[in-house]
């Protein structure tokens, strides 16, 4: 496979599942923030210090107007990191390589991009038509994820364009981790009730499974583990981190260069930090370095992944 289509295909999956995970943030944030009451908490700063390049001065100026939040967030294309953008950089990247995906996904990329283009009108994003905008765009994100999976021949382009979508989305988990737990300055020992990580758990799609799974009331222990350590939370960092290891082991099975030996090391030194991370030591010390370190070792290794497969100098 031309380098260049591997890197279309790595950066096609990571461009929708930040579409993705920002959608699930902004949908999230919209709905808990109708009762102002019991959430009187939350604002819109997180998603917008996740989500858009956005200085600190103009977050504060967004946080607490979610019409301009949502304007800046979805369609306004001097964020770098709007929706709009994404789904427009997504499908360059489709288009690039229409030989390589299947006829079914370049036509579903090809109608959000539209989707998203006859938004210009922000009408569509006040009073009433709020949700029904966000939820259309909501649930295009996950058709595309089933009409990629149902569609794509199991080859080396899924397995590129499934190396980019768990990068991305481990990277996501870590960085909405280290956002909320920032809030309570990483002291696990000063107990939050459930309200306090419903927001984050709700933007990864995991406060169903966390009710069902965990059962005591230590929520600030409950809710970090379920994003780092639990196998069953598609979204979790030891998951994330366990299929991107599948998939890299895909397209290197034949290959047994220094540099691919390299890299090897380098995600299972990863892979094995968080596997064996002692949870019971994890406390406001430690936390805040071990989100870090463990974000920048991830971005170290998909540089040079880069570099070995996409030729980037």
């Amino acid at each position: 496979m031309l380098s260049r289509i591997a890197d279309s295909m790595f950066w096609l999956n990571r461009y929708m599942e930040r579409s993705d995970g920002m959608l699930r943030g902004v949908r999230t944030q919209y709905i808990l923030l109708l009762d102002k009451g019991v959430n009187a908490h939350i604002s819109w700063q997180p998603v917008l210090e996740i989500y858009s390049y956005a200085k600190q001065e103009e977050i504060q100026l967004l946080k607490d107007d979610s019409d301009a939040a949502l304007y800046h967030l979805l369609l306004d294309t001097s964020n770098q990191n709007s929706l709009k953008l994404l789904i427009t950089r997504a499908r360059e990247n489709a288009r690039g390589m229409q030989d390589h995906i299947t006829k079914e996904v370049w036509e579903h990329i090809n109608q959000m991009y539209h989707l998203i283009n006859t938004l210009s009108d922000t009408e569509e994003l006040l009073g009433a038509k709020t949700m029904a905008t966000v939820d259309a765009l909501t649930n295009n994100c996950i058709l595309y994820n089933g009409v990629a999976d149902t569609t794509m021949p199991r080859g080396l382009s899924w397995c590129f364009m499934s190396l980019g979508k768990y990068v991305e989305r481990c990277l996501l988990t870590l960085e909405m981790t280290n956002k909320y737990f920032a809030m309570i300055d990483y002291n696990l020992e000063d107990e939050k009730d459930i309200l306090q990580w419903r927001p984050l758990l709700l933007s990864l799609s995991g406060f169903e499974l966390h009710l069902k799974t965990y059962r005591t009331s230590s929520y600030n222990h409950n809710a970090l583990h379920q994003v780092l350590f639990n196998e069953n939370f598609t979204r979790s960092i030891l998951y994330t981190l366990k299929r991107i290891e599948r998939y890299f082991t895909d397209i290197t099975k034949n290959d047994n260069s220094s540099e691919i030996e390299d890299l090897k090391k380098q995600l299972g030194r990863l892979i094995s930090k968080i596997r064996y991370t002692d949870f019971k030591y994890l406390n406001h010390v430690i936390l805040q370095p071990f989100l870090s370190e463990t974000r920048n070792e991830l971005l170290a290794f998909s540089t040079q992944l880069a570099k070995h497969f996409f030729s980037y100098s």
